[in-house]
């Protein structure tokens, strides 16, 4: 475990704004926009979830010595829910919405068209690690967004846990995983997001005054 935290490369300011970089390319393409990309990325997480439960369970007994029950259900079984009602509920979120017209416009018609945000960034929390990492990962696949989460350094074993399933089952040019603490999440809070989730407000306080974005505080999501 030392010498693979050894061996990472250092994460700063100029690794996240390539990072950003890198994101924003992967999404002007347009491939986050498509119903069929959403898709893939909600059920690949299921599939994750049915195929790597024992090692979850491991890794939150291993940080917060979480019982399997405990795990199973709050962590793992509610993030199931919430791909499902996703994926049951994705087309029609994705529809457009008549919006009136005025009798001067007539016989014109109208509609408001959902459109993803961009890039977002979601620092998540410690105490339910898993389902409150990739929970909102969900909500932002679901709107078309390329994603970068930052986990709790607090639970490590899910955070690495975390970087080794997300880059092995979702799409790594549009979904990414920086671990790390505070000079990490500094780094990632200096660059530009469409949208940030964050929990705990004095770090990205500090920050809002250099940078403008729009922040949804725990527990939100990004329909």
């Amino acid at each position: 475990m030392t010498s693979e935290v050894e061996n990472k490369p250092v994460f700063c300011t100029e690794s996240a704004k390539e990072l950003v970089k890198e994101l924003r390319a992967s999404f002007a393409t347009g491939k986050t926009k498509s119903y069929e990309w959403r898709l893939t990325q909600l059920t690949a997480m299921v599939k994750m979830m049915e195929e790597k439960e024992p090692q979850i369970v491991a890794a939150l007994h291993d940080d917060l010595s979480k019982p399997e029950l405990e795990s199973s259900i709050y962590e793992i079984a509610m993030l199931k829910n919430s791909c499902r009602l996703a994926v049951k509920n994705m087309k029609h979120w994705m529809m457009p919405e008549k919006a009136k017209t005025s009798l001067v416009t007539f016989p014109s018609s109208a509609e408001i068209v959902s459109e993803p945000l961009g890039v977002v960034l979601v620092i998540s929390a410690w105490n339910y690690p898993f389902l409150l990492s990739l929970d909102p990962i969900v909500g932002a696949i679901a709107a078309g967004n390329a994603i970068v989460l930052k986990p709790s350094e607090i639970a490590p074993a899910t955070s690495l846990l975390l970087a080794r399933l997300v880059a092995e089952y979702l799409d790594s040019s549009c979904i990414k995983v920086v671990e790390g603490a505070v000079p990490e999440t500094a780094a990632l809070l200096e660059q530009k997001w469409d949208k940030i989730l964050y929990t705990g407000p004095c770090l990205l306080l500090s920050f809002s005054s250099s940078s403008i974005f729009y922040v949804l505080i725990h527990l939100g999501n990004f329909i």
